[in-house]
């Protein structure tokens, strides 16, 4: 059966475990391979993907489309950029990096799941068609559920699960929030999805945009 035959939930699974594969070789290459610091430089690269295909999206609206929201685009652009500067200092601490995928992808695949279940009144219908606030919530609770049991098993400074409870929280709601900057900027943009590296899950930025506001967040802080 060729990938193109097959529904959009089935490749977002399989994508999905492709990343976790991936994330899994990428620990394993930092526990070890420390001093080759690859956390941080994947990290990086990711971050540069988004921006590419920032410009590449840019690059291809009309000139009025351009002029009329270039404001916003230009703020979309500085964002990614302290993005990349977040990532590069954040990620010389890959506990924290870890700890951030966790809760993140908690977020993302509780509020997708929340969304689908239980449906209900949408979040920002003009930012995001498929955004409610039941996913938001289904999100906060998983991401949060991920910063505990990571905070347990790891125990990255004791077993402070209050703490652990506010961060996920935190980490979660912003992740969102960036979710729907980029939904925003889409719609600005007249696209569905920054590009379609990633089937299922759209390209590096649609994926990766919970970075937006989480990142520079935990590099003013550390």
């Amino acid at each position: 059966m060729k990938i193109s035959g097959l529904s959009n939930t089935v490749l977002r699974f399989m994508s999905a475990a492709i990343m976790a594969l991936a994330l899994i070789g990428i620990i394993a290459l930092e526990s070890w391979l420390p001093s080759w610091h690859v956390v941080r430089w994947v990290g990086v690269l990711i971050s540069l993907g988004a921006i590419y295909e920032m410009i590449r999206c840019l690059k291809s609206v009309t000139t009025e489309i351009f002029n009329k929201y270039a404001f916003y685009f230009v703020m979309f652009l500085l964002l990614l950029l302290l993005m990349l500067v977040s990532v590069y200092f954040v990620g010389g601490k890959p506990w924290i990096m870890l700890w951030l995928l966790m809760i993140i992808i908690g977020a993302d695949v509780g509020g997708w799941l929340f969304g689908l279940i239980f449906g209900g009144d949408k979040m920002w219908e003009r930012l995001s068609a498929h955004k409610t606030w039941a996913g938001q919530i289904g999100g906060i609770v998983c991401g949060t559920l991920m910063s505990v049991i990571f905070v347990l098993y790891f125990k990255p400074f004791g077993n402070d699960a209050l703490f652990a409870v506010l961060f996920g929280c935190t980490v979660a709601l912003l992740s969102q929030y960036g979710d729907l900057t980029a939904s925003f900027i889409k719609r600005c943009l007249g696209i569905k999805d920054f590009s379609n590296l990633l089937p299922g899950h759209g390209g590096i930025l649609d994926r990766f945009d919970g970075w937006i506001y989480v990142l520079p967040l935990i590099w003013f802080f550390i």
